[in-house]
C-alpha cells in the first residue's frame, strides 16, 4: 500500500508565513526608521549642547585676558598677534576631542570701549553620525564638520559677544542686602565733577544736578529697598522679585518728578532687575608687612598743629590702631593698611591735602567714622577711598561733617547717623553688605565715579550665536 503525501498544504503554509513576515516587516520598517533617526538626534542634540560649556571657556579666557591686560596688550599670556581678520586668537585644547579658538576684536581708537569676543567651540561627535553633517538633518547654525586630523566628526558652535567695563560703584548706594533709608531729609541727585555743565570747579552745584542718584539693591526679598519718606531722583532697583517700600511722602524719579512735587513712584523707575557683581577687596597693591610706620609732630614743623599721624604721598602706611587727628600732604597718592582697630571720635579728622589722595584698606572688624569725620581738600570724591577688606563687617558714619569721598566695602553693614537738625551732603558712592540711613543727608553721586573708580571689569552685554563658517 503506497502512502500518498500531500505536499500543497506546505507550500501554502510557507507562503502565508513569508507574506505575513513581509507584511510585517513593511509594517516595522517606518518604527525602526524612526527609532534610528530618534537616536540619531538625540546624539546629535548631545554633541550640539556639549559645544556650549566649550565656547563659554573661551570667552572666559578672553574676558580673563582683558581684566589682566585690558586692550592694549592682547598678545600677552600666549595670545597670538592680530591676524587678517583683525582678532587676536588664541586656541586650547580641554581634552577628549573638546577645543575652542577664541578671539578678541579691540574697540576702535576714539571709539567706546566695547571690545567683541568670538569663541568657537568643538565638541566629538558619535561615529554613526558620519555624513549627518552633508543632510536634511544637519545642523542649521553650526554643524558637524569632518575634523582634519582623525577624520571623525565634531560639532561646531561659534558665538559673538560684546563686553563692556562695568563698575559696582555706578550707584549713589549699592549693597548685597537691605536698604533702609529711613532718616530724615533724605535726598538723592547726581553731578558730573568733570564737566562745568554739571558742576562748578568740578563741585556739586545744587543748580546743575541731574537725576542718577540711583539706589539699588541685588536682594530679591519684599522690601529690599525701604525708601521712606527719601527723595530719589535716579531710579531704585531690586534683585528678582524683591519690592521696594517708600512712604507716603516719599518721592522717587527724575528731576521734573521730584521737584514738581510729585509723592510715589514715577512710571519705570523702580525694577527688580539688579545683578551687580561686588568682588571682595584682595589686592592692595603693595605688602602690608613691608609698609613704612607713620611718625606724628607738627606739620608745617615746628609752626604748624599737631598731628598724631603725618602721612607722605607716594608712601605705603601700616597702622594698628588708626585714630585721632591724620592728615595727607606731598602730592600723589597714599596707601595705608589698618589691621585691629578703626575708631575716630571727638576732635579726630583726616585731612586729605589738594594735589594727594588715600586709600584705606581695613582689615579691622568693626570702624568707626566720628568725630570731625574727614576734611578733603582736594574735593574729589576719589580723592578718599575707604576698602573694607572681608574681615570688616561693620562700618558707622557718625561725624558731623559733610563727606566727599567714595566707601567700599562689601562685606561690611553700614550705618549712617547725624546729630541735630543739621542736613550734612554726602559726595561720592557707597558699596557695602546693607545699608541704614538715620540722619539727615543730602547724597550727590558724582557720575564721573563709574568711569574712573579702580574696580572696573569687562563683562557681556549682548551674546549672539552667529554661523561658524562665515568668515568674520
Amino acid at each position: 500500500m503506497k502512502t500518498r503525501i500531500n505536499t500543497h498544504p506546505q507550500g501554502s503554509a510557507l507562503l502565508l508565513a513569508l507574506f505575513t513576515a513581509f507584511i510585517i516587516c513593511i509594517t516595522l520598517s517606518p518604527y525602526l526608521y524612526l527609532v534610528a533617526n530618534q537616536n540619531q538626534t538625540v546624539l546629535r542634540s548631545m554633541s550640539w549642547n556639549s559645544a556650549i560649556p566649550v565656547v563659554e571657556a573661551g570667552i572666559e579666557e578672553a574676558l580673563t585676558q582683558l581684566h589682566y591686560s585690558g586692550v592694549n596688550n592682547l598678545v600677552a599670556n600666549g595670545w597670538t598677534a592680530m591676524q587678517a581678520d583683525g582678532f587676536y586668537h588664541k586656541t586650547n585644547s580641554l581634552g577628549s576631542g573638546f577645543s575652542y579658538d577664541v578671539g578678541i576684536l579691540p574697540p576702535v581708537a576714539g571709539g567706546p570701549d566695547v571690545p567683541t569676543i568670538e569663541s568657537l567651540g568643538y565638541s566629538p561627535a558619535p561615529i554613526n553620525l558620519a555624513g549627518c553633517y552633508s543632510t536634511p538633518w544637519g545642523m542649521i547654525i553650526g554643524g558637524l564638520v569632518p575634523q582634519s586630523t582623525a577624520g571623525t566628526l565634531v560639532t561646531k558652535r561659534k558665538v559673538r559677544v560684546m563686553a563692556r567695563r562695568q563698575t559696582p560703584a555706578s550707584y549713589a548706594n549699592l549693597t548685597k542686602g537691605l536698604i533702609d533709608l529711613n532718616g530724615n531729609n533724605v535726598k538723592t541727585d547726581s553731578f558730573d565733577s568733570t564737566t562745568d555743565q554739571y558742576s562748578t570747579n568740578k563741585r556739586y552745584d545744587p543748580t546743575k544736578a541731574k537725576d542718577h542718584g540711583d539706589v539699588a539693591t541685588n536682594s530679591g526679598i519684599v522690601e529690599a529697598v525701604k525708601a521712606g519718606n527719601a527723595d530719589i531722583k535716579g531710579h531704585v532697583g531690586t534683585g528678582p522679585n524683591g519690592s521696594v517700600d517708600i512712604g507716603s511722602n516719599g518721592s522717587i524719579g527724575d528731576n521734573a518728578w521730584v521737584n514738581g512735587g510729585n509723592l510715589g513712584t514715577k512710571p519705570g523707575w523702580v525694577t527688580d532687575d539688579t545683578n551687580v557683581d561686588i568682588p571682595d577687596v584682595t589686592d592692595l597693591g603693595f605688602d602690608p608687612a613691608t609698609a613704612s610706620a607713620p611718625t606724628g609732630g607738627k606739620y608745617p614743623p615746628v609752626t604748624g598743629p599737631t598731628y598724631d599721624f603725618i602721612l607722605y604721598a607716594g608712601m605705603n602706611y601700616n597702622i594698628s590702631d588708626f585714630h585721632g587727628k591724620v592728615i595727607i600732604v606731598g602730592s600723589g597718592n597714599t596707601k595705608v593698611y589698618v589691621a585691629t582697630s578703626f575708631n575716630m571720635s571727638g576732635q579726630d579728622q583726616i585731612t586729605v591735602s589738594p594735589g594727594t589722595s588715600l586709600q584705606l584698606y581695613v582689615a579691622a572688624p568693626s570702624a568707626k567714622f566720628g568725630g570731625q569725620g574727614l576734611s578733603n581738600l582736594d574735593t574729589d570724591a576719589l580723592s578718599f577711598q575707604y576698602y573694607g577688606l572681608p574681615t570688616n563687617t561693620s562700618l558707622v558714619f557718625s561725624a558731623n561733617a559733610s563727606f566727599t569721598g567714595t566707601i567700599y566695602a562689601p562685606s561690611a553693614d553700614f550705618s549712617l547717623g547725624g546729630g541735630g537738625n543739621n542736613t550734612y551732603d554726602f559726595v561720592g558712592a557707597t558699596v557695602t553688605k546693607t545699608l541704614t540711613m538715620t540722619g539727615h543727608f543730602n547724597f550727590h553721586y558724582d557720575e564721573s565715579i563709574q568711569r574712573r573708580f579702580p574696580i572696573r571689569d569687562y563683562v557681556v552685554f549682548s551674546w549672539n550665536e552667529i554661523d561658524p563658517n562665515r568668515s568674520n
